[in-house]
C-alpha cells in the first residue's frame, strides 16, 4: 500500500462532492481565496510597520525583523480563509473589517506555532529556520540554545498579544465582535489544552487511539477549522443554528486535515513539507498512526516502535522500519479510512448547508484542498 495510492481512494470518494458543491463556480472560488490571502499578509504587514521595535536596540530590531520575516515568510492562510467563508456564508460581504479578523487569527497562528517548534524542538518550519533557531544564530556560544528559546517565548507571545490587538481593532459591530471574542477565547483554551494533551502523550505508557483522537479534535480540529468558521459568522450576525452548522462540518474536517497532517509526517517528501521527515519520530509525536500500531504490532514490532520512536538518535533505515510496521499493523490503512469517513460526514453536511453558492463553493474548495494536499 502507498500513500498515493490511498489519497486517491479518499479523491474518489470526496471528488464528487466537491464537484457538485463547486460546479462552475470553481475558478471564482480559487481567485476569491488567492485575493483573500493577499489582503491578509497586507493587513498584517500594515500591522507589523505600525508595530515597531519599541526600543533603539538594534538587536531588539534584528529580533523584530526575524518575526516579521517569520509571520510573513509563507503559510497557507487557511484560518482566515476559513473566518472569510465562515463570514460570507452568514451573509455578510467583503470589507476590511474580515480582512483584519483573519489577520488577527493568523498572528494567534504564528505566535502557538512559535511556541509549538520550541516544544518539539524543531529546526524547521516551511522549510526555513524555526524562530528559535534563528535568535540562537544571533549569539554563538554556550548560551545560544538557551537563549534562542528564551527570546522566540517572548515573542511568541507577543504575537499572541498582537493578535487579541488587531482583533479588537477589527471596526466590527461592538456585540458581534463580543460574540466573536467568545469564540476567540475558547480557541485559545482548546489548542492549549490539546497542546498539553500532545506533551502528556509522550510520558504516557502505550497512548491510545482514543486519547490520540482527543488531541486531534482540540489541537487542530477545534482550532484550526470549527472556530475559525464560527468566529467569521459571528462577525456577521450568524444564528447559532448556522454556527452549529459550521461546527458540524467543522470538527470532521479539521480532524481529516490532521490526519492527512500525520500521514505526511511519516511519509510525505520534505521538499515538499519543509519539515525533515524524521522530525516527528524522534519527538516521540504519539499520533493515531503511531497508537494503532503499537495496539496491534507483534511483540518485535512493538519492541521496535518503542526502541526507535521518540529516540533522538533515530536513522533513516530505523526509520523505515518504524514506517513499515506501520503499513504491516493496518494503521496507515486505518487512518486513511478515518480520512475518508470524515471527508465524506464533512462533505454531506456541506451540502445541507443554509449557505449561499459562493461560500459553498470556497468552503468545499478549501476542504478538498486541506484534505488532499500533499505539503
Amino acid at each position: 500500500m502507498t500513500v498515493e495510492s490511498d489519497q486517491a481512494s479518499i479523491g474518489q470518494a470526496a471528488g464528487s462532492a466537491l464537484a457538485e458543491a463547486v460546479g462552475g463556480a470553481e475558478e471564482t472560488a480559487g481567485e476569491t481565496a488567492r485575493r483573500m490571502r493577499t489582503l491578509v499578509d497586507e493587513r498584517l504587514a500594515r500591522f507589523l510597520d505600525d508595530h515597531a521595535a519599541p526600543v533603539a536596540d538594534p538587536e531588539v530590531t534584528t529580533a523584530y525583523r526575524l518575526l516579521r520575516g517569520f509571520i510573513l515568510g509563507g503559510g497557507k492562510r487557511v484560518r482566515p480563509l476559513l473566518c472569510y467563508w465562515g463570514w460570507r456564508g452568514a451573509g455578510g460581504a467583503d470589507c476590511e473589517q474580515i480582512v483584519s479578523a483573519g489577520a488577527a487569527l493568523e498572528l494567534c497562528h504564528a505566535g502557538l506555532l512559535i511556541h509549538d517548534d520550541i516544544m518539539d524542538s524543531s529546526d524547521l518550519r516551511r522549510g526555513r529556520p524555526t524562530m528559535h533557531r534563528s535568535l540562537a544564530g544571533l549569539h554563538p556560544g554556550l548560551a545560544a540554545r538557551s537563549f534562542g528559546q528564551a527570546a522566540a517565548i517572548l515573542l511568541g507571545t507577543l504575537t499572541l498579544a498582537w493578535s487579541d490587538e488587531l482583533l479588537s481593532g477589527s471596526g466590527v459591530e461592538p456585540s458581534r465582535l463580543k460574540r466573536a471574542r467568545t469564540l476567540f477565547d475558547r480557541l485559545r483554551t482548546e489548542v492549549i489544552a490539546g497542546q498539553y494533551l500532545d506533551i502528556l502523550a509522550q510520558v504516557r505508557d502505550l497512548p491510545t487511539v482514543e486519547q490520540a483522537l482527543t488531541v486531534v479534535r482540540y489541537k487542530t480540529a477545534k482550532y484550526t477549522v470549527e472556530r475559525p468558521l464560527q468566529i467569521g459568522g459571528a462577525l456577521a450576525g450568524a444564528d447559532p443554528s448556522l454556527l452549529d452548522v459550521y461546527s458540524r462540518f467543522g470538527i470532521p474536517l479539521g480532524e481529516a486535515f490532521q490526519l492527512r497532517d500525520d500521514v505526511l509526517g511519516m511519509f510525505g517528501d520534505p521538499a515538499r513539507t519543509g519539515k525533515p521527515v524524521l522530525d516527528d519520530l524522534r519527538e516521540g509525536k504519539h499520533t493515531i498512526l503511531i497508537a494503532h500500531a503499537l495496539q496491534h504490532g507483534s511483540p518485535a514490532e512493538v519492541a521496535h516502535l518503542r526502541t526507535w520512536h521518540g529516540n533522538p538518535e533515530l536513522t533513516e533505515e530505523q526509520a523505515a522500519g518504524v514506517r513499515q510496521i506501520v503499513i504491516d499493523t493496518g494503521a496507515l490503512a486505518h487512518v486513511e479510512l478515518m480520512i475518508d469517513d470524515r471527508a465524506r460526514e464533512a462533505f454531506q453536511v456541506l451540502r445541507s448547508a443554509p449557505i449561499g453558492p459562493e461560500a459553498s463553493a470556497g468552503l468545499a474548495m478549501l476542504a478538498d484542498g486541506l484534505i488532499h494536499r500533499t505539503r
